[in-house]
């Protein structure tokens, strides 16, 4: 009697397993991670508050850049040049050190800057500003102390806004303005301070 259709009498085949290809899987996220972990301690930040070295001296860079004189900011008295000067030079002075004391001084740092306010928003109806942007732009020099010679130069810009909840709040637009001045302030410390961070670790 013959079969019936469609079956050949024949168990049927299993599907190849692939387990080569799993452990291949495996070993490869394994060596990846195993890579990652060893390399993990390699790296650290640009100017973070690492250890000690061997001598009990901090890393170079803080070193470099604790021994960055910031010079006072030149700007007539009362103007708001000189509040944001005060600002920007207390700003970079706890950056460059960290809060731990400046070092013996190897490099004068000079910096000049200039503040801008600007409208953003008008009000279509009164003509007044809602919105004001305020602006520093700064110039500054490192000099070596050692040779009196200037060995960077270079240029940083902030902008942050406010709002003007009405002209009939002077206080609250007055206050509006001077934390968009800190605000700025700090932004170009810390342009100022990577921009010396990166200088160092060329080697200067």
């Amino acid at each position: 009697m013959s079969s019936p259709r469609g079956h050949s009498g024949q168990a049927p085949k299993e599907a190849p397993k692939k387990t080569s290809r799993g452990i291949g899987r495996f070993l490869a996220l394994g060596l990846a991670f195993g890579a990652a972990a060893l390399t993990a301690g390699c790296f650290q930040p640009l100017y973070g508050n690492g250890t000690l070295d061997a001598a009990g001296a901090p890393p170079p860079i803080r070193s470099a850049l604790a021994s960055v004189e910031v010079q006072e900011i030149d700007a007539p008295n009362g103007t708001p040049e000189a509040r944001l000067g005060v600002e920007v030079r207390n700003a970079l002075i706890f950056g460059l050190t960290g809060g731990s004391g400046q070092l013996p001084p190897a490099y004068a740092l000079k910096i000049n800057l200039r503040g801008n306010r600007q409208n953003v928003i008008v009000d279509i109806t009164t003509a007044r500003a809602d919105q004001e942007i305020y602006g520093i732009d700064a110039t500054y020099s490192l000099t070596d102390l050692s040779t009196k010679k200037v060995v960077l130069t270079g240029r940083a810009f902030s902008r942050a806004s406010y709002d003007i909840p009405g002209q009939q709040q002077r206080f609250a637009r007055a206050r509006g303005e001077r934390d968009a001045q800190n605000r700025a302030s700090t932004i170009i410390a810390e342009q100022i301070k990577s921009r010396l961070a990166s200088y160092f670790v060329a080697g200067g």
